[in-house]
């Protein structure tokens, strides 16, 4: 029987992402035929996965026809390599095209809006694969994602108040419905990571897999967190917190004598897949809707306007908080916070001079060279 095509642009190539399907088990393992998962992948290792405009036009085209897909048990939103699974959006475009162009980026946030969207409709379960940092907007098209399988390596946490952003596309959306507000807003407001152990254990993540191998071949838990459940000199809980001190310095020693495997991690997403092939698929679909009702509620009532917000901030603190970030050396990625209250307490004009005030002196002569 010839069916009819659903895809909106059936004919495009996806160059900017890859879209892979993969083998589906059933329970005794055997492979199943004429079923399959869908892969998306985030193919931009070198700049930690942040998604470039052209890839966020791929994704939404990618997830459209995976969840078109008739085939399709699963879709799953992963990134390339070992080091991350997206970092957002790409802040060397950020900082060279976008700064101070504000109706450009509010054209980028449709996109990206649509993106984020197009996850929340999907036809199909989304999980998301977690191979390392999930920061910035890759934590918020993650959180849009159904699950989230990840490796102990990941890193979770937003940059949007430290690098001249409000994490406005999505997290201040949907954190708060898997932590709660006070949690929330530590991680919205201050940026500090958290481990794939401690989003585990404040409900953002589903499972974590190991994937640090030693020499002998075994698997070993991260050595930079605290894995076991022990408590501080205040009787707090310091499962999942990161090492400091000697024992972050310890940590790094045991790190450079193993490899990162991701083996584990992809068994974990084969056995949900397996898990999701014996349900039925409308009660599956329906019961995800329902679900996603609460993170659309928020989403539908506060994207538009974050939308034309964000695009404003472009002219001001986005400015200068990206160029900090894309332009300053490394360890010099943040602008002078002091020296920007005070000004602006002073009643300084947010204007270039006021950038290029604040910026560190690296980012201010890789600005100067670069062509805008």
């Amino acid at each position: 029987m010839n069916l009819v095509d659903h895809e909106l642009c059936p004919e495009r190539a996806l160059r900017h992402i890859r879209y892979e399907e993969r083998p589906i088990r059933d329970r005794s393992g055997q492979l199943i035929e004429g079923l399959h998962q869908v892969w998306l992948w985030l193919d931009n290792e070198r700049q930690l996965n942040s998604y470039t405009t052209e890839a966020v036009k791929d994704m939404i085209l990618g997830i459209r026809r995976a969840s078109c897909d008739r085939r399709a048990v699963v879709v799953v939103l992963t990134g390339a390599g070992d080091k991350s699974f997206c970092t957002g959006g790409n802040t060397a475009e950020y900082a060279t095209y976008y700064a101070q162009r504000p109706l450009e980026y509010l054209q980028y946030m449709r996109l990206f809006n649509d993106m984020v969207t197009s996850l929340l409709l999907c036809d199909k379960p989304v999980v998301c694969r977690v191979n390392g940092m999930r920061i910035g907007g890759g934590q918020e098209i993650g959180m849009a994602c159904d699950f989230t399988l990840a490796g102990d390596h990941a890193r979770f946490g937003q940059a949007g108040p430290v690098h001249g952003s409000a994490p406005d596309g999505g997290a201040t959306d949907f954190l708060h419905l898997y932590t709660g507000v006070a949690k929330a807003a530590e991680s919205l407001v201050l940026c500090e990571s958290w481990s794939a152990h401690k989003a585990m254990r404040l409900g953002v993540v589903n499972d974590v897999a190991p994937v640090y191998r030693t020499r002998s071949g075994s698997f070993t838990a991260n050595p930079f967190v605290v894995t076991d459940r022990v408590l501080d000199d205040y009787g707090r809980i310091v499962h999942g917190e990161w090492k400091t001190g000697d024992a972050k310095a310890a940590a790094a020693g045991v790190a450079a004598e193993c490899t990162v495997d991701l083996s584990r991690l992809d068994l974990l997403v084969d056995q949900l897949a397996t898990k999701l092939l014996h349900t039925f698929p409308d009660c599956t679909r329906k019961t995800l809707e329902s679900l996603r009702k609460k993170k659309l509620e928020h989403w539908f009532q506060n994207s538009e306007t974050s939308r034309s917000w964000l695009a404003l901030n472009m002219n001001t603190e986005a400015s200068a908080g990206f160029s900090a970030f894309h332009f300053g050396d490394r360890g010099e990625r943040e602008i002078d916070f002091v020296a920007l209250r005070r000004r602006l307490a002073d009643g300084a004009r947010f204007d270039e001079a006021l950038v290029r005030e604040v910026l560190p002196a690296s980012a201010n002569r890789a600005r100067d060279e670069a062509p805008r």
